[in-house]
């Protein structure tokens, strides 16, 4: 999939912990993660809204779109 999440990166430039921004915003760490690592397949809005809210950061700082092929589904 040619979008990506730099959640790591975002994290790691606020230097809070995934257990901490899930205590903030609602979303249970397992969801947290497999948002972190690229397998998520959707985001709700109200979910980016409190991600972003809470990392005091834009969509885009989030997301970025690479172009080339979509990744597989393996």
């Amino acid at each position: 999939m040619p979008v990506r999440v730099n959640l790591d990166r975002v994290l790691l430039e606020r230097r809070m912990s995934l257990t901490e921004l899930s205590d903030r915003v609602g979303v249970t760490i397992a969801n947290l993660s497999i948002l972190k690592t690229g397998k998520a397949r959707a985001v709700r809005f109200s979910t980016l809204d409190a991600l972003c809210r809470e990392l005091d950061c834009q969509p885009g700082d989030l997301l970025t779109f690479e172009s080339g092929p979509p990744d597989s589904d393996d």
